[in-house]
C-alpha cells in the first residue's frame, strides 16, 4: 500500500465503522433487490404500457446485462477517482434512473430507465466491497463485515418477491421503481457525511483500450446467453454475440498483458491464489445460487401452485436461515480458515440438492421443499462470503475496486450462464416427459436441474482443495506484527 492511500483515511471510531458498515449493507441490498423485486410486477407493467412479448422480459434483462457487463470498469473507476465519489455516482443515477422508470409512460423509456439503473449498479457493487476493504483491515472484523455485507446481498435478493407482490398490489408496479429514490437520497447524505476519510483516488489516466473491450465483450457475452432462452444454442441470435464476445475477452486479455501501461485489470493480481481460485469457484456457485432461489421459486408456484407471494414467503425461511449461518461463517474464518468453511458448505449443498431431486407433484411443502432448502441455505451460508473473502483478500489497497469488481462480475457470469443452461436442460427434461401431467413434467425438469447443482457443490469442492486451510499459530515477529495491525484497525 502506498504511503498516500495510506494516510488518506483518519482513523474512525466504531461508530464511524458501524455506520460506514450498514452504508455498504444497505447499497448492496438495494443492487440485489432490484434485480429482483420487478419479476412479480411484469404482467401489470405490460398491462399498462403495452410491451411486445419479446420486449418485456428486457424490463429484467437491460439491468441484468450493463450491471454485470459494467461492473469491471464500475471496479477500476472506483480505485481511480475513490470509493466516495463513484459510490455517490452509482447511487445518484440509480435514484434518478429509478425516478424515470417510476413515471414511465412508454415500454422504451421504462427499459432504458432500467439499463441506466444497471449502470448505477455497477458503480455501486464494487463501491461498496471497496470501502469494506478499505474501512476494515483487521481480519476478524473484515471477516464479519463480508458476512454482513453478503447477508443483506442474500436477503435483497429473496425479499424482492415478496416485497414487489406486496407494493404491486397494495400501491401500483410504478412504486416498485419509485421506493428507491427516497431510499437513495438518504443513501447519498450518508455516504457524503461517513466517507469523507476514505481515499480519493490516484488520478491515473484510464484504460481506455481494456474498458472497451472488457465491458463490450462480457456485456456481448451476457447478451448472448441471455437470448438462449427464445433461440436455440447453435442459433445465430446466440452464438453470434457469444463468440464475439469471447474475442473481445481474448482481446481485452492482450490488450491488458502487453499494451496497457495502467492496465483496467492488472493480470498480476491472478497470481494471488485466494484472487483465481475464489473466482473460478465464484463462477460455479453462480449457479449454485440460480438453482437455489430461481428454480425453487419455480417448482413452488409451477408444480406446487403457490402464487409469486406465496413462494416469495416459502423461501423466506431459507433467506433468514442464510443471513444468519452468513454472520455466524465470517466470525469463524478467521479460525477455521477458507478451505474448512468452503468444503462444509459443499457437503451441505450435496445432501441438499440430493434431497431436494427427489421433490414431486405429490410432495408436501414442509418436507420436500422446506428441509431441504433449509440445508442449501446453510451451504450458501458458509461458502459465499468465505469465497468473497478469499477472492479480494491479500491484494493492494488501490487494486480493490476492481478485484471487487472481478469477484461480483464473476458471480454474476456464473448466474447468467447457469440460467441459461439450467432452464435449457429443465425444459428438455419436461418435453422428454410429455406423457406425464404438467406439473409431473415440470417436477422432472427441475429435479435435473437440481442433480446438476449437486454435481457443482462436488466440483465447488474438488476446487476448494487449493484454497488455504487453517491459519497457522502466529509466534515470535509475525505475532507482533499482527497485534500491531490489529491495535490500528478502524475501530479498535
Amino acid at each position: 500500500m502506498s504511503t498516500s492511500t495510506a494516510t488518506r483515511r483518519a482513523k474512525p471510531h466504531a461508530g464511524a465503522a458501524w455506520t460506514v458498515l450498514s452504508l455498504a449493507c444497505a447499497g448492496q441490498f438495494m443492487v440485489i433487490l432490484d434485480s429482483a423485486i420487478v419479476n412479480v410486477a411484469l404482467p401489470s407493467i405490460d398491462r399498462d404500457l403495452g410491451f411486445t412479448a419479446t420486449g418485456l422480459a428486457w424490463v429484467v434483462n437491460g439491468y441484468l446485462l450493463t450491471f454485470a457487463g459494467f461492473m469491471l470498469l464500475g471496479g477500476r473507476a472506483a480505485d481511480l477517482f475513490g470509493p466516495r465519489r463513484v459510490l455517490v455516482a452509482g447511487l445518484s443515477l440509480f435514484a434518478a434512473s429509478s425516478l424515470a422508470g417510476g413515471l414511465a409512460a412508454a415500454p422504451e423509456v421504462l427499459v432504458a430507465a432500467r439499463v441506466t439503473q444497471g449502470m448505477g449498479a455497477a458503480m455501486m457493487a464494487p463501491a461498496t466491497l471497496v470501502v469494506i476493504n478499505t474501512w476494515f483491515t483487521e481480519e476478524h472484523a473484515r471477516a464479519r463485515a463480508f458476512g454482513a455485507w453478503s447477508a443483506a446481498g442474500g436477503v435483497g435478493g429473496m425479499a424482492g418477491a415478496v416485497a414487489g407482490g406486496a407494493i404491486t398490489t397494495g400501491l401500483s408496479w410504478r412504486w416498485v421503481f419509485l421506493i428507491n429514490v427516497p431510499i437513495g437520497a438518504v443513501l447519498i447524505v450518508v455516504a457524503v457525511m461517513s466517507l469523507a476519510g476514505t481515499p480519493a483516488g490516484r488520478r491515473e489516466p484510464l484504460d481506455l483500450a481494456g474498458a472497451v473491450t472488457g465491458t463490450a465483450g462480457l456485456a456481448a457475452l451476457i447478451y448472448g446467453v441471455m437470448q438462449s432462452a427464445d433461440h436455440g444454442w447453435t442459433s445465430v441470435q446466440v452464438a453470434g454475440p457469444v463468440v464475439a464476445g469471447l474475442l473481445l475477452l481474448v482481446v481485452f486479455t492482450v490488450v491488458e498483458a502487453r499494451f496497457a501501461g495502467r492496465p483496467l485489470m492488472p493480470l498480476r493480481l491472478f497470481g494471488i491464489r485466494g484472487v483465481a481460485v475464489g473466482n473460478g469457484m465464484l463462477l460455479l456457485f453462480g449457479g449454485i445460487a440460480i438453482a437455489m432461489w430461481y428454480f425453487t421459486s419455480l417448482f413452488l408456484q409451477n408444480v406446487l401452485h403457490f402464487s409469486a407471494l406465496q413462494a416469495g414467503l416459502g423461501q423466506t425461511p431459507a433467506a433468514v436461515t442464510f443471513m444468519v449461518i452468513a454472520r455466524w461463517a465470517s466470525a469463524l474464518l478467521p479460525r477455521t480458515g477458507v478451505r474448512h468453511l468452503v468444503l462444509a458448505g459443499c457437503g451441505c449443498f450435496l445432501v441438499g440438492f440430493g434431497w431436494l431431486s427427489q421433490a414431486h407433484a405429490d410432495s408436501g411443502y414442509v418436507t420436500g421443499v422446506l428441509g431441504p432448502t433449509l440445508l442449501i441455505a446453510v451451504g450458501i451460508g458458509l461458502t459465499f462470503p468465505t469465497l468473497m473473502a478469499a477472492a479480494t483478500a491479500g491484494v493492494p489497497e488501490d487494486d480493490a475496486g476492481i478485484v471487487g469488481g472481478v469477484a461480483v462480475t464473476s458471480n454474476q457470469v456464473g448466474g447468467s450462464v447457469g440460467l441459461a443452461a439450467l432452464a435449457t436442460a429443465a425444459g428438455a427434461r419436461a418435453a422428454a416427459e410429455a406423457g406425464e401431467s404438467a406439473p409431473a413434467a415440470l417436477a422432472a425438469g427441475y429435479d435435473l436441474v437440481f442433480l446438476v447443482a449437486a454435481g457443482l457443490a462436488v466440483a465447488i469442492a474438488m476446487v476448494g482443495l487449493l484454497l488455504p486451510g487453517p491459519p497457522a499459530r502466529l509466534t515470535g515477529r509475525n505475532a507482533a506484527i499482527s497485534r500491531r495491525r490489529s491495535s490500528e484497525a478502524p475501530g479498535r
